[in-house]
């Protein structure tokens, strides 16, 4: 059974997918990051000194009584709330990490395009069957075609 294992794992695929997924927290990290420190400061700056960390609705009071001064000494408390400025952060993040994977996947979109692309081979201009570059005549259509 060990040795099953084993060879699941040691798979090019299982590889693949281990070191995906922790480029994958790492590219995370690196987004909520760049969301929490670098973009939402001037934002909330510009919103007149915001901080989206403590904006949060009390639905419940906790041990003592509200208002609280943050969203951290509210959670001490027991208070319940709504943490709606943590949701901006995340979907502010949500929103960049799908950019960046639509970039990537397009890149690799436009590689394997031009990678597909056979020099050996051209398009009949008659009936559009790929034919060998070298070819005079179309075996779909019969008719003459000129080598490149």
């Amino acid at each position: 059974m060990l040795k099953d294992f084993k060879e699941f794992i040691m798979r090019g695929n299982m590889i693949d997918v281990a070191v995906a997924f922790v480029i994958g927290v790492a590219f995370a990290a690196v987004v909520n990051s760049l969301v929490k420190d670098i973009i939402m400061p001037p934002i909330g700056l510009l919103l007149g000194g915001v901080d989206f960390n403590n904006l949060y609705v009390v639905l419940k009071d906790g041990v003592t009584a509200a208002p609280y001064a943050s969203l951290d000494v509210a959670q001490k408390a027991g208070a319940v709330t709504i943490n709606y400025g943590l949701f901006i952060n995340s979907i502010i993040t949500f929103v960049i990490v799908g950019f960046v994977l639509f970039l990537i996947v397009r890149v690799v979109n436009r590689l394997h395009r031009e990678k597909t692309v056979d020099p050996d081979t051209q398009d009949c201009p008659y009936c559009l069957t790929t034919i060998p570059v070298k070819a005079t005549r179309c075996p779909a259509c019969t008719s003459e075609v000129t080598a490149r």
